[in-house]
């Protein structure tokens, strides 16, 4: 009898064990979904869920047209995370919507650079060239960046990527900036010297960067550098920064290489 007192706690003990550990498999067994928006950032998601489901991680890729509701749809709690954006329009979009969104990891990396159909480096612009470089105030003034990065311009001190023609101060070169929506920069190539490019643009046109690129942003440039964002009450969560660090995995780099070739790289 005593013996039937003493072994009733601990059957009840093992069985309590055993629910709580089934309830923790169907927390790990959760579908986590990543929004991105469609094309490169969307691709890279389903290699990184690929790799992902090795690992028993379920990932549901969501895809958007919109650079906005990925961030709300996160915010929101109706995403576990999101990959498509660079920390400056991340921490912008924070600041104008109230949210407290945070990167865990670095994903892939979109480099502006400069490209030519007639030179082969930077040293070679010949005096009075004609550079394109995009209209809107965003790419613009990075493009400007880019040149002084590249020893063929210098800006004003503090203007970073709010830069405007105005603001150049040495121009030895005698270069003629010349001001060109985005999209129409790739098939400016046979009309100008170099054009600054961003490198979504580059994708859809089909340059090719190994041989008409001659200088690209440095890979730790903030606009460059795309990256996997979280609500900031997440951002310990373990399973989500395994995810973070299946970007980095020698799988999904090879995807990326075999199936970008140059125009997108894995961040480092």
């Amino acid at each position: 009898m005593k013996l039937k007192r003493l072994l009733s706690p601990l059957l009840i003990g093992v069985l309590a064990l055993g629910i709580a550990g089934c309830g923790q498999s169907s927390n790990n067994d959760k579908e986590i979904r990543i929004g991105a928006t469609a094309g490169p950032h969307a691709e890279v998601v389903e290699a990184v869920a690929k790799e992902a489901a090795k690992e028993g991680i379920k990932i549901k890729v969501v895809e958007f047209s919109d650079y906005i509701t990925p961030n709300k749809a996160l915010a929101s709690g109706d995403l576990e995370l999101d990959s498509y954006q660079h920390v400056p329009f991340l921490e912008n979009f924070n600041k104008q919507n109230g949210t407290d969104l945070v990167p865990i990891g670095k994903t892939i990396l979109m480099r502006m650079g400069l490209y030519s159909n007639k030179i082969h480096n930077p040293a070679d612009i010949p005096d009075g060239a004609i550079v394109a470089v995009p209209n809107d105030p965003t790419n613009g003034g990075r493009g400007l960046a880019l040149l002084a990065k590249a020893g063929l311009i210098t800006l004003k001190d503090g203007v970073g990527f709010k830069a405007t023609p105005a603001d150049i101060t040495s121009n030895p070169k005698h270069l003629v900036i010349k001001e060109l929506e985005a999209a129409q920069l790739p098939r400016s190539l046979d009309d100008v010297t170099v054009a600054a490019i961003p490198m979504n643009y580059v994708m859809s046109a089909g340059i090719d960067v190994a041989k008409q690129g001659i200088f690209l942003e440095p890979k730790d440039e903030p606009l460059a550098v795309m990256v996997l964002a979280v609500r900031a009450k997440d951002k310990d969560n373990e399973t989500y920064k395994k995810i973070a660090a299946i970007y980095h995995s020698d799988a999904v780099k090879k995807f990326i290489a075999d199936k970008f070739h140059g125009t997108i790289e894995p961040a480092e």
